[in-house]
Protein backbone atom coordinates (compact mmCIF):
# COMPACT_ATOMS: atom_id res chain seq x y z
CA UNK A 1 0.00 0.00 0.00
CA UNK A 2 1.45 3.49 -0.69
CA UNK A 3 0.93 6.41 1.17
CA UNK A 4 1.59 10.00 0.70
CA UNK A 5 1.81 12.26 3.91
CA UNK A 6 1.56 15.70 4.21
CA UNK A 7 1.98 16.94 7.83
CA UNK A 8 1.74 20.37 8.65
CA UNK A 9 2.80 22.71 11.89
CA UNK A 10 1.87 26.16 12.07
CA UNK A 11 3.26 28.26 14.67
CA UNK A 12 1.60 31.77 15.28
CA UNK A 13 3.38 34.32 17.58
CA UNK A 14 1.65 36.92 19.37
CA UNK A 15 5.50 39.02 18.82
CA UNK A 16 8.27 38.67 16.37
CA UNK A 17 10.44 35.90 16.87
CA UNK A 18 13.96 37.27 15.69
CA UNK A 19 15.44 33.77 15.61
CA UNK A 20 14.40 29.93 16.09
CA UNK A 21 16.12 26.45 15.88
CA UNK A 22 14.23 23.11 15.53
CA UNK A 23 14.80 19.61 15.43
CA UNK A 24 11.84 17.54 13.13
CA UNK A 25 11.64 13.65 13.18
CA UNK A 26 9.22 13.73 10.48
CA UNK A 27 10.50 11.39 8.02
CA UNK A 28 9.88 8.02 7.74
CA UNK A 29 12.02 5.41 8.38
CA UNK A 30 12.91 2.84 6.06
CA UNK A 31 12.53 -0.80 7.72
CA UNK A 32 11.67 -4.37 6.78
CA UNK A 33 7.83 -3.35 6.76
CA UNK A 34 7.81 -0.20 4.90
CA UNK A 35 10.19 2.14 2.34
CA UNK A 36 10.40 5.87 2.41
CA UNK A 37 10.54 6.56 -1.49
CA UNK A 38 11.31 10.81 -0.72
CA UNK A 39 10.46 13.31 1.46
CA UNK A 40 10.75 17.12 1.94
CA UNK A 41 10.04 19.95 3.81
CA UNK A 42 8.18 23.29 3.20
CA UNK A 43 9.36 25.96 5.63
CA UNK A 44 8.04 29.46 5.85
CA UNK A 45 9.42 31.60 6.13
CA UNK A 46 12.70 30.29 4.13
CA UNK A 47 15.36 28.96 6.54
CA UNK A 48 19.36 29.48 6.73
CA UNK A 49 20.61 26.72 7.91
CA UNK A 50 19.30 22.90 7.21
CA UNK A 51 20.88 19.54 8.01
CA UNK A 52 20.12 16.17 8.17
CA UNK A 53 21.55 13.05 10.92
CA UNK A 54 20.25 9.66 12.11
CA UNK A 55 20.09 9.65 15.90
CA UNK A 56 21.00 7.19 18.73
CA UNK A 57 17.79 4.69 17.69
CA UNK A 58 18.02 5.15 14.03
CA UNK A 59 15.17 7.71 13.20
CA UNK A 60 16.01 10.27 10.79
CA UNK A 61 16.57 13.96 12.06
CA UNK A 62 15.84 17.36 10.25
CA UNK A 63 18.00 20.42 11.85
CA UNK A 64 16.98 23.89 10.73
CA UNK A 65 16.95 27.41 11.87
CA UNK A 66 15.13 30.70 10.99
CA UNK A 67 16.70 33.95 11.31
CA UNK A 68 14.61 35.81 9.64
CA UNK A 69 11.80 37.78 11.86
CA UNK A 70 8.34 36.38 11.76
CA UNK A 71 5.06 35.94 13.82
CA UNK A 72 4.20 32.88 12.12
CA UNK A 73 6.54 29.83 11.51
CA UNK A 74 4.82 27.07 8.75
CA UNK A 75 6.54 23.77 8.75
CA UNK A 76 5.02 21.05 6.27
CA UNK A 77 6.87 17.58 6.12
CA UNK A 78 5.52 15.68 2.57
CA UNK A 79 6.48 11.94 1.85
CA UNK A 80 5.88 8.93 0.23
CA UNK A 81 6.30 6.02 1.41
CA UNK A 82 5.11 1.97 0.72
CA UNK A 83 3.77 -0.30 3.78
CA UNK A 84 4.37 -4.00 3.13
CA UNK A 85 1.71 -5.95 4.44
CA UNK A 86 2.19 -9.00 6.47
CA UNK A 87 0.34 -11.91 8.25
CA UNK A 88 -2.39 -10.79 10.51
CA UNK A 89 -2.31 -14.27 12.31
CA UNK A 90 -0.53 -13.35 15.99
CA UNK A 91 -0.30 -17.06 16.70
CA UNK A 92 1.83 -17.94 13.98
CA UNK A 93 4.36 -15.98 15.58
CA UNK A 94 6.92 -17.51 18.23
CA UNK A 95 5.17 -19.25 21.35
CA UNK A 96 8.03 -18.25 23.95
CA UNK A 97 6.74 -17.61 27.75
CA UNK A 98 6.84 -14.38 29.06
CA UNK A 99 8.89 -15.65 31.73
CA UNK A 100 11.79 -17.34 29.24
CA UNK A 101 11.75 -13.92 27.28
CA UNK A 102 12.44 -12.43 30.54
CA UNK A 103 15.43 -14.83 31.20
CA UNK A 104 16.79 -14.76 28.30
CA UNK A 105 16.75 -10.77 28.57
CA UNK A 106 18.27 -10.94 32.01
CA UNK A 107 20.94 -13.25 31.10
CA UNK A 108 22.38 -12.06 27.90
CA UNK A 109 25.93 -10.99 27.99
CA UNK A 110 28.68 -11.14 25.03
CA UNK A 111 31.00 -13.18 27.33
CA UNK A 112 31.95 -16.10 25.03
CA UNK A 113 30.03 -15.09 22.01
CA UNK A 114 33.02 -13.69 19.75
CA UNK A 115 35.24 -16.35 18.26
CA UNK A 116 37.59 -16.47 15.26
CA UNK A 117 36.19 -19.67 13.41
CA UNK A 118 32.70 -19.84 14.02
CA UNK A 119 30.24 -22.31 13.31
CA UNK A 120 26.76 -20.93 11.57
CA UNK A 121 24.84 -22.14 14.20
CA UNK A 122 27.22 -19.91 17.12
CA UNK A 123 26.97 -16.98 13.99
CA UNK A 124 23.21 -16.93 14.37
CA UNK A 125 23.51 -17.34 18.45
CA UNK A 126 25.98 -14.76 18.10
CA UNK A 127 23.24 -12.50 16.49
CA UNK A 128 20.32 -13.47 18.78
CA UNK A 129 22.87 -12.01 21.89
CA UNK A 130 23.27 -8.36 19.63
CA UNK A 131 19.63 -8.31 19.56
CA UNK A 132 18.96 -8.92 22.74
CA UNK A 133 21.75 -6.51 24.13
CA UNK A 134 20.40 -3.92 21.94
CA UNK A 135 16.34 -4.68 23.30
CA UNK A 136 17.88 -4.29 26.99
CA UNK A 137 17.65 -0.80 27.28
CA UNK A 138 13.73 -0.93 26.39
CA UNK A 139 13.65 -2.56 29.83
CA UNK A 140 14.79 0.14 31.47
CA UNK A 141 12.62 3.18 33.40
CA UNK A 142 12.60 6.34 30.65
CA UNK A 143 11.91 10.10 31.20
CA UNK A 144 8.01 9.36 30.74
CA UNK A 145 7.68 5.78 31.33
CA UNK A 146 8.89 5.07 35.23
CA UNK A 147 8.01 1.23 36.65
CA UNK A 148 5.53 1.61 39.27
CA UNK A 149 3.58 -1.13 41.73
CA UNK A 150 0.31 0.23 40.11
CA UNK A 151 1.38 -0.40 36.96
CA UNK A 152 2.08 -4.13 38.04
CA UNK A 153 -0.73 -4.21 39.47
CA UNK A 154 -2.82 -3.48 36.02
CA UNK A 155 -0.68 -5.67 34.17
CA UNK A 156 -0.58 -8.68 35.92
CA UNK A 157 -3.88 -10.42 35.04
CA UNK A 158 -2.43 -10.93 31.54
CA UNK A 159 0.75 -11.91 32.93
CA UNK A 160 -0.74 -15.48 33.57
CA UNK A 161 2.42 -18.48 34.20
CA UNK A 162 3.82 -20.01 31.41
CA UNK A 163 1.66 -17.81 29.01
CA UNK A 164 3.49 -17.23 25.55
CA UNK A 165 4.18 -13.27 25.41
CA UNK A 166 2.16 -12.93 22.54
CA UNK A 167 -0.92 -14.12 23.93
CA UNK A 168 -0.15 -11.88 26.98
CA UNK A 169 0.92 -8.96 25.13
CA UNK A 170 -2.87 -8.99 22.92
CA UNK A 171 -4.39 -9.35 26.34
CA UNK A 172 -2.81 -6.09 27.83
CA UNK A 173 -3.65 -4.71 24.44
CA UNK A 174 -7.62 -5.33 24.45
CA UNK A 175 -7.67 -4.63 28.58
CA UNK A 176 -6.22 -1.43 27.74
CA UNK A 177 -8.65 -0.11 24.94
CA UNK A 178 -11.65 -2.12 27.49
CA UNK A 179 -10.57 -0.06 30.29
CA UNK A 180 -9.69 3.33 29.21
CA UNK A 181 -11.69 5.90 27.41
CA UNK A 182 -10.23 8.11 24.77
CA UNK A 183 -10.26 11.92 25.77
CA UNK A 184 -7.85 14.33 23.96
CA UNK A 185 -9.14 16.83 26.76
CA UNK A 186 -7.95 15.03 29.40
CA UNK A 187 -4.11 14.54 29.34
CA UNK A 188 -1.44 16.84 28.26
CA UNK A 189 2.20 15.93 26.98
CA UNK A 190 3.19 16.57 30.68
CA UNK A 191 0.24 14.90 32.44
CA UNK A 192 1.81 11.43 34.73
CA UNK A 193 1.09 8.29 33.79
CA UNK A 194 0.10 7.74 36.90
CA UNK A 195 -3.41 10.07 36.11
CA UNK A 196 -3.98 8.23 32.79
CA UNK A 197 -4.23 4.68 35.18
CA UNK A 198 -6.41 6.30 37.86
CA UNK A 199 -8.98 8.11 35.92
CA UNK A 200 -8.44 5.22 33.01
CA UNK A 201 -8.60 8.26 30.20
CA UNK A 202 -5.93 9.25 27.98
CA UNK A 203 -5.18 9.77 23.89
CA UNK A 204 -2.64 7.05 21.80
CA UNK A 205 0.27 8.64 23.74
CA UNK A 206 -0.63 7.93 26.82
CA UNK A 207 -1.87 4.10 26.01
CA UNK A 208 1.16 3.58 24.37
CA UNK A 209 3.37 4.57 27.34
CA UNK A 210 0.75 2.59 29.62
CA UNK A 211 1.31 -0.42 27.93
CA UNK A 212 5.49 -0.05 27.61
CA UNK A 213 5.24 0.18 31.40
CA UNK A 214 3.23 -2.38 32.18
CA UNK A 215 5.37 -4.74 29.70
CA UNK A 216 8.69 -3.52 31.96
CA UNK A 217 7.47 -3.59 34.80
CA UNK A 218 7.66 -7.51 34.30
CA UNK A 219 10.96 -7.25 32.65
CA UNK A 220 9.92 -7.17 28.86
CA UNK A 221 11.16 -5.03 26.53
CA UNK A 222 8.74 -2.50 24.99
CA UNK A 223 9.39 0.47 22.59
CA UNK A 224 7.22 3.46 21.51
CA UNK A 225 6.34 3.94 17.98
CA UNK A 226 5.12 7.27 16.55
CA UNK A 227 3.72 7.71 13.36
CA UNK A 228 0.60 7.93 11.05
CA UNK A 229 -2.72 5.50 10.73
CA UNK A 230 -5.31 6.03 7.68
CA UNK A 231 -8.58 6.95 8.73
CA UNK A 232 -11.18 6.22 6.23
CA UNK A 233 -14.73 8.77 5.67
CA UNK A 234 -17.82 6.67 6.70
CA UNK A 235 -19.86 5.24 4.31
CA UNK A 236 -21.22 7.85 1.80
CA UNK A 237 -19.28 10.96 3.00
CA UNK A 238 -16.46 12.95 1.43
CA UNK A 239 -12.97 12.18 2.16
CA UNK A 240 -11.59 15.65 4.77
CA UNK A 241 -8.35 16.41 3.23
CA UNK A 242 -6.16 16.95 6.92
CA UNK A 243 -8.33 15.21 9.11
CA UNK A 244 -5.81 12.80 9.59
CA UNK A 245 -3.61 13.24 13.00
CA UNK A 246 -0.43 11.96 14.09
CA UNK A 247 -0.63 8.68 15.88
CA UNK A 248 1.38 6.41 18.58
CA UNK A 249 1.82 2.62 19.69
CA UNK A 250 4.20 0.35 21.12
CA UNK A 251 6.25 -2.21 20.08
CA UNK A 252 7.18 -5.69 22.14
CA UNK A 253 11.02 -7.67 21.71
CA UNK A 254 10.36 -11.32 21.38
CA UNK A 255 13.81 -13.19 20.85
CA UNK A 256 13.41 -15.40 17.62
CA UNK A 257 11.02 -13.22 16.32
CA UNK A 258 12.17 -9.40 16.48
CA UNK A 259 9.77 -6.58 17.22
CA UNK A 260 6.35 -6.89 17.10
CA UNK A 261 3.74 -3.73 17.04
CA UNK A 262 0.26 -3.25 18.98
CA UNK A 263 -2.01 -0.70 18.73
CA UNK A 264 -4.24 -0.06 22.08
CA UNK A 265 -6.15 3.00 20.83
CA UNK A 266 -7.40 0.47 17.97
CA UNK A 267 -7.31 -2.58 19.77
CA UNK A 268 -5.68 -3.91 16.33
CA UNK A 269 -1.68 -5.23 15.03
CA UNK A 270 -0.64 -2.49 12.78
CA UNK A 271 -0.77 -3.60 8.79
CA UNK A 272 -0.70 -1.74 5.90
CA UNK A 273 -2.49 1.21 7.55
CA UNK A 274 0.15 2.26 9.90
CA UNK A 275 2.97 3.93 8.34
CA UNK A 276 6.26 4.39 11.05
CA UNK A 277 7.97 7.80 11.90
CA UNK A 278 10.48 6.57 14.82
CA UNK A 279 10.81 4.84 17.64
CA UNK A 280 12.48 4.98 20.91
CA UNK A 281 12.03 4.38 24.92
CA UNK A 282 9.10 7.05 25.13
CA UNK A 283 7.78 10.12 23.63
CA UNK A 284 10.45 12.25 24.42
CA UNK A 285 12.83 10.33 22.30
CA UNK A 286 10.47 11.03 18.86
CA UNK A 287 8.83 14.61 19.28
CA UNK A 288 7.98 14.78 15.93
CA UNK A 289 8.79 19.12 16.13
CA UNK A 290 10.81 20.83 18.43
CA UNK A 291 12.67 23.67 19.12
CA UNK A 292 13.15 27.02 20.78
CA UNK A 293 12.81 30.18 19.50
CA UNK A 294 14.23 33.67 20.69
CA UNK A 295 10.99 36.48 21.72
CA UNK A 296 7.78 35.77 20.10
CA UNK A 297 6.00 36.09 23.68
CA UNK A 298 2.26 34.21 23.67
CA UNK A 299 2.06 31.10 20.84
CA UNK A 300 -0.52 28.98 19.90
CA UNK A 301 -0.02 25.82 17.80
CA UNK A 302 -2.43 24.09 15.16
CA UNK A 303 -1.81 20.72 13.28
CA UNK A 304 -2.92 19.22 10.06
CA UNK A 305 -2.32 15.78 9.08
CA UNK A 306 -3.38 14.41 5.43
CA UNK A 307 -3.16 10.24 4.57
CA UNK A 308 -3.75 9.78 1.25
CA UNK A 309 -3.54 6.41 -0.35
CA UNK A 310 -2.25 6.58 -3.91
CA UNK A 311 -2.70 2.83 -4.55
Amino acid sequence: MKYRVTHTTVYHYSQPVGLCQNEARLQPRNFWRQECHGSRFDIKPAHADYRERIDFFGNRVAYFATQQSHTQLIVTAISEVTIFSRQNNLDLFNQMTWEQVRGLLQETTLQGQVQSQQTQSQMQNQDLTLELLEAKQYILDSPMVTITPGLADYAQSSFLPNRPLVDVVRDLMQRIYRDFTYDPAFTTIATPLSDVLSFRRGVCQDFAHLAIGCLRAYGMAARYISGYVETLPEPGKQRLVGADASHAWFSVYIPGTGWLDFDPTNNTVPLDQHITLAWGRDYADVTPLKGIAFGGGQHTLSVSVDVLRLD
